[in-house]
C-alpha cells in the first residue's frame, strides 16, 4: 500500500556484494551449455590423442619385425636348446615385452616353439632345430 500518509518506506532493498561475483562467473553461468561440453569434447580428444600416440609407439614398423625377427632366429640358432626371453631380449637388443609379443607372433606363423621348463621360464628354440621329445627316432 503505497502512499498512505505518515508512513516511511524505510530503506531500499540493495543487492549484497559477494566476493564470489566476478565476471568470468557471470560469464560461465551464461554460458555453461557452451563451455562444459566443448571442455569435455576437448578432454576426450586429447585422452584419445595419447592413447593412440601411446599404441603407435608400442608397435614395430613392418622393417623393424623382420630384422627383429631375423635376429632372434640367429640367436635361437646359436642355442640349439632354447633360450628364455629375458635372454633373448639382451642378446637382441629389445625390450622384454616387445620381444615375447615377436617370439609369440613367430609363434603363430610356426617359425619358434616354446616350452616351459621346471623352474618355470619359458625356453624358446627355432622349430625344427632339434627333435621334439615325442618325436624321437630310433
Amino acid at each position: 500500500m503505497e502512499g498512505l500518509p505518515g508512513q516511511d518506506p524505510g530503506p531500499q532493498y540493495v543487492k549484497p556484494v559477494s566476493s564470489l561475483s566476478p565476471k568470468y562467473f557471470e560469464f560461465l553461468e551464461q554460458n555453461s551449455h557452451i563451455i562444459y561440453p566443448a571442455i569435455a569434447v576437448l578432454t576426450l580428444v586429447i585422452i584419445a590423442a595419447g592413447i593412440l600416440q601411446a599404441w603407435r609407439t608400442q608397435d614395430l614398423d613392418g622393417l623393424q619385425k623382420n630384422q627383429f625377427k631375423k635376429a632372434i632366429v640367429n640367436e635361437l640358432r646359436r642355442n640349439i636348446s632354447g633360450l628364455p626371453g629375458d635372454v633373448l631380449a639382451k642378446a637382441v637388443g629389445l625390450d622384454r615385452l616387445k620381444t615375447n609379443r615377436l617370439l609369440e607372433q613367430m609363434q603363430q606363423e610356426g617359425m619358434v616353439l616354446s616350452h616351459t621348463n621346471s623352474q618355470r621360464l619359458t625356453v624358446w628354440r627355432v622349430r625344427g632345430a632339434a627333435p621334439d621329445a615325442n618325436v624321437r627316432r630310433a
